[in-house]
């Protein structure tokens, strides 16, 4: 099991920036699909951005052009960094990931991922 720690949520003003980050408890490997989540309360989480091992991302359509999901040190740790912050995009987000070939070759918003982190709250008032 990957232990995965969110932080850099908080509040800020609608067109304000954020940038999360997910550390990962493994450093070593090679294959695998890191993701962001949002949700909010009463709601199912809905996949916001993934990024596969090769480099390759894909995102949400609420998030296309304004967030980018990103590596600078690769493999750790992950980043989401949210520009052009709208009162929609108030939620709590959840980092997750899929180590291994399983979760390489199926990587997509909607895949059933078996590591999470706890989440942090990002608050966008207008």
């Amino acid at each position: 099991q990957v232990h995965l720690a969110e932080s850099g949520g908080g509040a800020v003003q609608a067109g304000g920036s954020l940038r999360l980050s997910c550390a990962a408890s493994v450093y070593s490997y090679s294959d695998y699909c890191m993701a962001w989540f949002g949700q909010v309360p009463g709601k199912e989480r809905e996949g916001v951005a993934i990024l596969k091992s090769d480099g390759t991302s894909s995102y949400a359509d609420s998030g296309k052009g304004r967030f980018t999901i990103f590596q600078d040190n690769a493999p750790n740790p992950t980043y989401l960094q949210m520009n052009d912050l709208q009162p929609d995009d108030t939620a709590l987000y959840y980092c997750a990931a899929g180590i291994g070939w399983k979760y390489y070759r199926n990587c997509r918003l909607t895949t059933d991922f078996p590591d999470w982190g706890q989440g942090t709250q990002v608050t966008v008032s207008s």
